[in-house]
């Protein structure tokens, strides 16, 4: 836990031949997992829409810069970044010690949860013992994938990878999986309260995630501090929390 001031140009003091090079951030190019709402998917139109979009948007907005989404399996992002596929990761990524020792991060922009999801009267419960002999469905790369080998895997629990969350979904409608393990609020919004997901419901206690954030390339530092300013600008004037509204009935934001 899935994803620029007023300034046009931002300058990086690449250093060629004794010649200070200004890198221009007119364009910024967002890698998104787009099964992944209410935070980024797709409307019945094809055009990507969700929270992380719209926090985008605004982001390359207060840049004045054009936004550009490359749609990647969220397995793939931290690779495509670094391999310069996309300049930023604004897909629900949440921030954690193994992904900083490969990529940076801006400043938070949201703290969700995560939940088990499977079928009413299941039983089920997040736990080791209750999941024993169970499969749960995890998308690849996430740190609900993460979680689910390291504490569940050893102890019987199959954990099932899949290249994205409808994958998920779909096996878990088809009775493939007993469960789903995934953000508290993409399984809610995007997965319990639409007509799919009816049958089912989040078991036992959410789990502590932490705060989701971009993911940028560790040398572009200046991009860093415009996407950091553009999210204090945002938190700061109202216009986050406006955001946040069209998505939520209770707030997001990070804790601190």
């Amino acid at each position: 836990m899935k994803k620029l001031l007023a300034a046009v140009t931002i300058a990086t003091l690449a250093v060629s031949g004794g010649v200070a090079q200004a890198k221009d951030w007119k364009q910024i190019r967002f890698g998104v997992d787009a099964s992944y709402a209410p935070f980024e998917s797709k409307a019945s139109d094809g055009k990507l829409v969700g929270f992380d979009i719209d926090l985008g948007n605004e982001i390359c907005k207060r840049m004045h810069a054009k936004c550009v989404w490359v749609e990647n399996d969220f397995d793939g992002m931290i690779p495509g970044l670094k391999a310069k596929k996309f300049d930023g990761v604004l897909s629900s990524m949440t921030i954690t010690p193994d992904r900083e020792k490969q990529i940076a991060f801006s400043k938070p922009l949201f703290e969700t949860p995560t939940a088990l999801v499977a079928k009413k009267g299941s039983g089920l419960l997040p736990t080791a013992d209750s999941l024993k002999g169970k499969s749960v469905g995890v998308e690849q790369g996430t740190i609900q994938e993460t979680y689910a080998k390291t504490n569940w895997e050893a102890k019987g629990v199959k954990v099932v990878p899949y290249q994205n969350q409808d994958q998920v979904y779909q096996d878990l409608l088809s009775g493939r999986l007993d469960a789903a393990l995934q953000d508290k609020v993409q399984a809610d919004l995007g997965f319990l309260k639409q007509p799919r997901g009816a049958a089912f419901q989040q078991v036992g206690d959410a789990i502590p995630s932490g705060a989701a954030a971009m993911g940028l390339r560790k040398e572009d530092t200046d991009l860093k501090a415009a996407v950091d300013k553009a999210i204090d600008g945002m938190m700061k004037d109202g216009t986050y929390q406006k955001i946040e509204k069209k998505y939520f009935d209770f707030d997001v934001a990070p804790k601190g």
